[in-house]
């Protein structure tokens, strides 16, 4: 521990270390003081912590909150678009991801029943028949085609949609406006405009399956009285948006990463029966949904630091996901790991509630891929694959691939 860093100044962001590592400024933090004072672009002296152990801790603490209504939450990277934090933000109805209980725990419980392990299990047989029609739609292109915009996007659109009872048909509306409202350089203005355009749809929406429920999980949170048009509109929002896009990326990063570790692939292709620890892998490896942010309500000792009462602190699950002294060879692909106890889904009381929905759809996408597409390769080199380094949640813009045949 005699190395020392600097104390950064702003999140470090830039994937110097390739496109599936964190930035080599968070890794070399991670291993000389993995709670390290920061100091943000508005000079607030908050807190990141990117140790396996100390992400840990944290998640399961509620000292440090969720909410974004108690005092400034401070933005770790330069927003020229956002004017800076002054006040706190007002708490948005039904946006549960951003409550600390009971008012978390009243709106999550009422979600539970909806994505139990059973009723996911019953799902499965949906999804994986989404995932053939999807396939079945890819097989007709003629390569070089964009995975994502032909598969990795559609099929948990798809899904999504079937589940919440959102009409299909509305998707582009939805896709457009979410991927919007997670651009990081833009201004409050456009964030707020997407965000608008998401939340006005699904009012209208809910307000019908309140008038005239049907057999999907917003129609069953309709019926309930307990819940006001604004909580199912927030509630609604944050599953459209959790329920594609973090799926949607990890399809697309996930199936770039195989290409790019070819033996791994070869391995995988090989033996079928690797694929539920293949897909913790991946999960692990990856971390889609890296950054998150907790308010400290009060002075804590977290891993041998004082992180003071108001301050901002930064969660990197990337970084955490990648910690040598939780998981051997961090930085390495190895689809025979035992990858379990990632945080991935978060931990605590905030961890992923579709996270078996997430596990099914990927296995599903992947096998389905592997099986269907033997020769699948990318259609330019890895070096200009867009990556979504400007997005809140992590993955590719587009994925060129070819194949010179298919399977039945």
């Amino acid at each position: 521990m005699s190395q020392t860093v600097s104390i950064p100044h702003g999140l470090p962001m830039e994937r110097d270390a390739g496109p599936f590592d964190p930035p080599r400024e968070i890794t070399r933090l991670r291993e000389v003081r993995p709670v390290s004072p920061m100091i943000f672009p508005d000079g607030h002296q908050g807190w990141l912590v990117t140790g396996y152990e100390a992400v840990r801790r944290l998640m399961a603490d509620t000292r440090f909150s969720s909410r974004q209504d108690l005092g400034v939450v401070h933005v770790p990277y330069e927003t020229p678009g956002m004017p800076a934090a002054t006040e706190p933000s007002p708490q948005v109805p039904g946006l549960f991801i951003a409550m600390d209980p009971p008012d978390h725990s009243r709106l999550r419980r009422k979600l539970v029943g909806a994505f139990t392990v059973r009723r996911m299990k019953l799902l499965e047989e949906q999804i994986i028949d989404i995932v053939e029609r999807q396939l079945d739609e890819l097989a007709r292109l003629t390569p070089p085609v964009d995975l994502v915009r032909e598969f990795a996007l559609p099929v948990p659109s798809l899904v999504i949609c079937e589940l919440l009872g959102v009409p299909y048909e509305d998707r582009a509306n939805f896709q457009v406006n979410s991927a919007k409202f997670l651009v990081r350089d833009q201004t409050l203005a456009e964030k707020m405009a997407a965000y608008g355009a998401m939340t006005g749809y699904l009012a209208e929406l809910v307000t019908g399956k309140r008038a005239e429920p049907g057999e999907d999980i917003l129609s069953d949170l309709a019926r309930d009285d307990d819940l006001s048009i604004e909580e199912l509109v927030g509630i609604a929002f944050l599953l459209l948006l959790a329920g594609h896009e973090t799926t949607a990326n990890m399809l697309a990063l996930g199936t770039f990463a195989l290409l790019e570790h070819p033996e791994q692939l070869a391995e995988l292709r090989a033996d079928p029966d690797l694929l539920p620890g293949a897909v913790e892998e991946l999960m692990r490896y990856l971390s889609v949904a890296d950054i998150f942010y907790r308010y400290a309500t009060e002075d804590v000792e977290l891993c041998g630091e004082t992180i003071g009462k108001g301050s901002t602190v930064v969660v990197s699950l990337l970084a955490a996901n990648h910690d040598p002294l939780r998981f051997g060879d961090p930085d390495s692909l190895d689809l025979r790991r035992n990858a379990r106890g990632h945080l991935s889904f978060g931990h605590g009381v905030h961890q992923c509630l579709g996270q078996q929905l997430a596990r099914i759809e990927l296995r599903a996408g992947i096998a389905g891929l592997l099986r269907r597409f033997p020769t699948l390769a990318l259609a330019i080199p890895a070096g200009e694959v867009r990556l979504r380094t400007d997005m809140n949640i992590y993955g590719v813009h587009e994925l060129p691939v070819t194949w010179t045949d298919t399977a039945p």
